[in-house]
C-alpha cells in the first residue's frame, strides 16, 4: 500500500478565478430551468404530462428532499400555460326534484355572469311581479271570473228556490246549513202545525220535500266542484300575468346565452317555477314589519333556488390549473355537502355544495403526497374510484357509510378530466404496486 501523503491546504477547497465570468453578481444570470441529474426522472414526467389517455398518472418517487415537487411544479406549470383554460361549473336547483341539483358545463368567467343574471332577475322580479298583480286590469278580469261563479252558484240556488216555493217549501237557513220547512200561506209551519195536517197532505210535503232535498244535495256536491274551477281559473290568470310580467326579462338573458343549451334549459325550467310560485314573488313586494316586533314574524319567501352556486370559477386562469393538496381529506378531495340548523334539524340544499381539490383542479394537474393521503381514511380508495370512473360524484362519508340519517342531496356528477401525481417514497410505491392491484393501472408512469 502506498503511504498516505498529507494534502496542501490550497487542495482542500475548490477555488474559481471571477475574472472569468462574465456578470458582476447571480442576479444578472438567466434561471436554469433544466433539471441536473436526473434526466431519467425528466424523461419520465415529459411523457406522464403529455399522455392523453387514462390511467397514465404519475408517481414521483424518491428520499425527501430531493426536489420531487419542484421537478412536477416545474414541468406541469410549463405544460399548463400551453393547455386550454377549463371550463366553469356551477350547481343549479333541478325544479324537477330539488335533491338532485344539475352541474352546468359552462365557459371560462360565464358562471360568474350567469349568477349575477340571476340575482338582477329576481331582484326585477320581486318589483315586477307585485306591480302586474296590482294593476286595474288584474283585477277586473280577476273579479269577472268570481263573478261568474257567483252567479253561477246562486242561479242554481235560485232554481231550487223557485222549485220549492211551487210546491210550498221554504228554504231556511241555519247555522249547520240549509233546511228545509213546509209553509202555508207564505208562513213556516212549526212542527205542532204539521202534526195537525191531514195525513195524506204530510205525506205529500214529505215527498216533496225528499224530492227538494235531493236536488239540493246534487247542487251542494257541485259546489266543491264549481270552486276548484274557480280556483284553477284564477290561477291560470295568475300565471298568465305572471307570464307576462316575467317573458320579456328571461327572453334577454336567454339571447345572453344563447350559444349555450343547458343554460337556455335552465331559464326555461326557471321561468315555469316562477310562474307557478308567483305569491312568492307577491308576498316579497307587500312585506311589511310587524307593528310587534317582540313576537314571532312570519317567515320570507326564500328565493334561493333561483340562486347559481358557482364551484369552480377560471376566468382569472391563463391556462389549465395546477393544484397541490397539502391536506388530502376525503372532503377536500372530492367536495362536501354543508348543512345548516334549522328549527332543531340540520337542512341542506344546492347552494351548500362545496369544490374539492379535484375540482379546481379539473382540465389541468393535481399534485398529492402519497403518504398524505394513505394516511386519510377512506381518501385512497376515493381518488381511485373517481380516477376509474372518470367523474366527481360529491357524497359525505356519513352518508357514504350509512352512518347519519340527515336528509342530503345527490348532486349529478361532474366529468373529471385531470392529471394526477404522486409524490413519495420508493418503499411506498412497491407496496402499493405489491398490494393493491389498482395502484399499477392508474399510475403507469
Amino acid at each position: 500500500m502506498e503511504p498516505i501523503k498529507p494534502l496542501a491546504p490550497d487542495a482542500l477547497r475548490r477555488s474559481c478565478d471571477p475574472a472569468q465570468f462574465s456578470f458582476t453578481t447571480t442576479a444578472e444570470v438567466e434561471t436554469l430551468e433544466e433539471i441536473l441529474g436526473q434526466a431519467r426522472a425528466v424523461e419520465a414526467v415529459s411523457f406522464g404530462i403529455r399522455m392523453p389517455h387514462a390511467g397514465y398518472n404519475l408517481f414521483l418517487l424518491g428520499p425527501s428532499g430531493i426536489g420531487k415537487h419542484s421537478l412536477a411544479r416545474q414541468f406541469l406549470d410549463r405544460q399548463a400555460k400551453a393547455d386550454p383554460v377549463p371550463a366553469d361549473w356551477c350547481y343549479v336547483n333541478n325544479f324537477d326534484d330539488s335533491g338532485k341539483p344539475k352541474a352546468l358545463k359552462l365557459p371560462p368567467g360565464t358562471a360568474v355572469r350567469l349568477r349575477a343574471d340571476m340575482e338582477r332577475l329576481v331582484e326585477e322580479l320581486r318589483i315586477a311581479v307585485p306591480a302586474a298583480f296590482d294593476s286595474d286590469d288584474y283585477r277586473t278580469r280577476k273579479q269577472v271570473v268570481e263573478q261568474q261563479y257567483k252567479e253561477r252558484h246562486e242561479k242554481a240556488v235560485s232554481e231550487i228556490q223557485k222549485q220549492a216555493r211551487e210546491k210550498q217549501i221554504a228554504l231556511i237557513r241555519t247555522p249547520a246549513g240549509i233546511a228545509l220547512g213546509p209553509m202555508r200561506k207564505g208562513e213556516v209551519l212549526s212542527a205542532e202545525e204539521f202534526r195537525k195536517l191531514p195525513s195524506d197532505e204530510q205525506e205529500r210535503f214529505k215527498a216533496d220535500m225528499e224530492e227538494v232535498q235531493e236536488r239540493l244535495q246534487d247542487t251542494l256536491r257541485q259546489v266543491p266542484k264549481w270552486d276548484k274551477e274557480q280556483r284553477e281559473k284564477i290561477r291560470e290568470l295568475n300565471r298568465e300575468v305572471t307570464r307576462f310580467a316575467v317573458d320579456h326579462l328571461i327572453e334577454e338573458l336567454r339571447k345572453n346565452y344563447a350559444d349555450l343549451e343547458t343554460v337556455r334549459d335552465y331559464l326555461t325550467a326557471a321561468e315555469a317555477d316562477i310562474v307557478n310560485n308567483a305569491e312568492d314573488f307577491i308576498a316579497a313586494g307587500s312585506e311589511a314589519p310587524s307593528p310587534l316586533p317582540f313576537l314571532p314574524q312570519p317567515e320570507a319567501p326564500s328565493f334561493t333556488r333561483y340562486e347559481v352556486n358557482v364551484l369552480i370559477d377560471n376566468s382569472r386562469l391563463s391556462g389549465a390549473p395546477v393544484v397541490y393538496e397539502d391536506h388530502p381529506t376525503h372532503p377536500n378531495l372530492i367536495g362536501r355537502i354543508e348543512h345548516v340548523p334549522h328549527f332543531g334539524a340540520l337542512v341542506t340544499d344546492f347552494t351548500l355544495i362545496k369544490s374539492g381539490a379535484l375540482h379546481r383542479a379539473n382540465g389541468g394537474y393535481l399534485i398529492l403526497d402519497a403518504r398524505k393521503i394513505l394516511t386519510q381514511p377512506f381518501a385512497w380508495e376515493e381518488l381511485k374510484r373517481v380516477l376509474r370512473a372518470g367523474e366527481i360524484r360529491i357524497e359525505s362519508l356519513g352518508q357514504m357509510l350509512s352512518l347519519v340519517t340527515t336528509v342530503s342531496l345527490e348532486p349529478e356528477p361532474i366529468p373529471l378530466d385531470v392529471k394526477v401525481v404522486l409524490l413519495g417514497e420508493r418503499i411506498l410505491y412497491y407496496l402499493l404496486s405489491a398490494y393493491d392491484p389498482e395502484f399499477n393501472e392508474l399510475f403507469k408512469v
